[in-house]
């Protein structure tokens, strides 16, 4: 059978793994390691990316990102295709590095985003490269000392992992830190690396158990969601592949939207994705909401992923636009 094409919803949530071929090492020293996070960091603000959790281990990586606008490929393209030519360069080595084909799941935010930046920055301690929480505060290769202060990595999104526990900083890191701790003893999740009905049910006994129930929901291997984000994603596939058609015929696209919208009113691209609340981003953002959903048909979820904030925000500020222009 022949394998599914990737959903590269931009915007969209991703728990990436890259492996080594046939388990192969991927880093040998920490200099690999080091140039992996510097490509890494370039790759990541030029597709206005952002990452939210990370591990190297010897034979494979695990990245959680948000794609950008041009969606994942265009991010992990050049990333391993620059990385794979520095090794065998540097270790005087022919062939290829990695599995052909990374694994890229995409993600419901709601109930996964949390359990994916523990289960990702727990890593090394399943792996018992290192014993203790505390050990794992001193271990340099994963983002788990991003999020505590004792690192600092631009291109990560630390910020807004840290808003998901408390509104001060302080609060926030102690939160996350005992969330982590909480998550010592439940070993290895393999929900959390695929996707399907079984994965995003937790096993086969919930499963069972809505069929027994006469219960059904959407499933697919390449999402980890509920049956109602299943159905979304597809739809929002659909709908872009034939919106790109209609594009292609006239012209024009939300990107074209975005830039003239920020344009007109000097706001920054990045300003305006990184959710800020500055009152003039805030009408450009609703002006670009309703533009696109009125001039390309386009869904408040989709609108949401290309500008950086939740769904929510995006149809209350379309609702106030039209309120606005009744009035």
């Amino acid at each position: 059978m022949p394998r599914q094409a990737r959903l590269d919803t931009p915007g969209a949530l991703h728990h990436i793994m890259v492996r080594g071929i046939n388990k192969s090492a991927i880093f040998m020293d920490d200099q690999d390691r080091s140039q992996f996070l510097t490509r890494l960091s370039q790759n990541i603000l030029e597709t206005q990316s952002s990452v939210y959790a990370w591990v190297l281990m010897e034979t494979h990586v695990h990245l959680l990102v948000r794609s950008g606008q041009k969606g994942i490929s265009a991010l992990m393209r050049k990333l391993l295709t620059w990385y794979a030519q520095y090794y065998n360069r540097r270790h005087r080595r022919t062939g290829h590095l990695f599995e052909n084909r990374y694994k890229s799941i995409l993600c419901e935010e709601e109930g996964y985003l949390l359990a994916l930046v523990r289960y990702i920055h727990l890593n090394p301690i399943r792996a018992k490269l290192v014993n203790t929480i505390e050990e794992l505060d001193r271990y340099p290769w994963s983002g788990h000392r991003v999020v505590i202060g004792k690192d600092e990595y631009p291109w990560m999104g630390r910020a807004y992992i840290l808003g998901q526990f408390a509104r001060t900083k302080k609060k926030a890191i102690r939160a996350y830190q005992l969330f982590v701790q909480d998550g010592l003893g439940e070993g290895r999740r393999p929900e959390l690396t695929g996707g399907g009905l079984i994965r995003s049910q937790g096993g086969w006994s919930q499963v069972l158990a809505l069929r027994s129930k006469g219960e059904k929901d959407s499933s697919d291997e390449r999402v980890l969601g509920s049956g109602e984000f299943v159905d979304q994603i597809l739809q929002e596939v659909e709908d872009r592949q034939l919106r790109q058609m209609k594009l292609r015929r006239r012209g024009g696209s939300i990107e074209d939207i975005i830039q003239e919208e920020c344009k007109k009113q000097k706001v920054s691209e990045q300003e305006l994705r990184k959710g800020s609340r500055r009152g003039i981003v805030s009408e450009v953002r609703a002006e670009i909401a309703c533009r696109s959903k009125d001039e390309l048909g386009i869904s408040g979820a989709e609108i949401a992923r290309y500008l950086g904030v939740n769904t929510s925000s995006i149809t209350r500020a379309i609702a106030k636009k039209d309120e606005f222009v009744k009035k």
